[in-house]
């Protein structure tokens, strides 16, 4: 599944491809995700400009004018194909964007569970780029939940999956298994600037490696979340606890911060 870093280019390349071309039709080969009818849908974009392709948390959103916006949201298996004449059709299609640039956008996926809306709503929750100060010690101050979980929980934090908040939290020496209201202020700073820090960072390692990339995701830069090594930079064992699909990669040199009533 893509995260925030693989989603920011992804974002960036569509809108350097896309920006400034009109949609000329519009084909939906599954609706029971839509948010709206096909017709209105239809009606709402077709025939209008890109003024700008985004991120915003994990989902792309592609503006149009007129106020006109179309989320795409790619849950665990979603991709995003840019078929040009002569390409063969790709399987699984949920929606196709046809633009007067002969340049097909897809979205597919075989589980059938991306999600297209029109018009999505912008969430009151801060994107994990986006982090004012002090909205992360309010927010952990809060929560008697683990540290991880505060991480991935979309109503808190939009942006940050399984992969980044294992590097999030090494990265602050921040043990994920510590309860949130535990974390002491030095820790909550290090936490902040490690978000910052190991997002950023991937970015520019995926532009760098994968600069036109518009699907799939790249990972091989991760430092404690990958399952090619056994030890981090730092020479010591990477540790793996795994819970139903999920996995953490930790070390045991990363502080638990526990309650103390």
């Amino acid at each position: 599944m893509p995260e925030l870093p693989d989603l920011e280019v992804f974002a960036g390349n569509l809108n350097r491809r896309f920006k400034g071309q009109r949609v000329t039709k519009i084909s939906v080969k599954w609706a029971k995700k839509l948010n709206v009818k096909v017709a209105e849908l239809e009606e709402a974009v077709t025939g209008k400009k890109v003024t700008e392709i985004c991120r915003s948390g994990k989902t792309l959103v592609c503006g149009f004018e007129g106020s006109v916006s179309l989320g795409f949201h790619l849950m665990l298996h979603g991709e995003i194909h840019l078929v040009v004449p002569g390409d063969e059709e790709p399987r699984f299609e949920i929606i196709g964007l046809y633009f007067d640039n002969d340049t097909i956008l897809v979205i597919t996926d075989f589980q059938k569970a991306a999600v297209v809306t029109l018009n999505p709503e912008t969430p009151e929750v801060p994107d994990a780029l986006d982090l004012k100060p002090g909205y992360l010690h309010k927010l952990l101050q809060g929560k008697r939940t683990q540290v991880k979980q505060v991480l991935l929980d979309q109503k808190s934090i939009r942006g940050i999956g399984n992969a980044y908040a294992d590097e999030i939290l090494w990265k602050a020496g921040v043990s994920p298994f510590s309860i949130a209201k535990a974390l002491p202020d030095t820790a909550v700073k290090k936490l902040g600037k490690a978000i910052s820090d190991v997002l950023n960072q991937a970015v520019k390692n995926i532009k760098k490696e994968n600069p036109g990339r518009v699907s799939g995701e790249y990972r091989e830069f991760l430092k404690i979340h990958n399952s090619k090594l056994e030890k981090t930079p730092d020479g010591e064992e990477i540790r793996v606890d795994k819970k139903g699909s999920r996995k953490t990669y930790y070390t045991d040199s990363q502080i638990k911060y526990m309650p103390q009533d």
